[in-house]
């Protein structure tokens, strides 16, 4: 049976507001806004991704990480979260 993973939508949502804001530096550019605005508004997204990174870290520690500890192969787990991680 396949890990239940109980964040999946709150992790879309937030994916989606932060395109929403990824647009919106896009039309602050092309409407020539100051550059100190637009930094700010990268900040954020940043920051938004950094949150949504956190969601499914915890996410996948809850479901996955846990089933494999349960059904004995936490290591294969444990394993490609190292590699997930060793990217970010």
């Amino acid at each position: 049976m396949p890990a239940v993973h109980r964040q999946r939508k709150a992790i879309r949502d937030r994916l989606l507001r932060a395109d929403g804001h990824l647009k919106g530096i896009v039309k602050m550019i092309d409407e020539g806004k100051d550059c100190p605005d637009i930094l700010i508004q990268i900040a954020a997204v940043k920051a938004a991704l950094d949150k949504v990174g956190k969601m499914v870290l915890i996410d996948h520690l809850e479901s996955c990480v846990l089933e494999a500890a349960n059904t004995g192969d936490a290591q294969s787990q444990i394993e490609k979260l190292g590699d997930a991680l060793s990217k970010i």
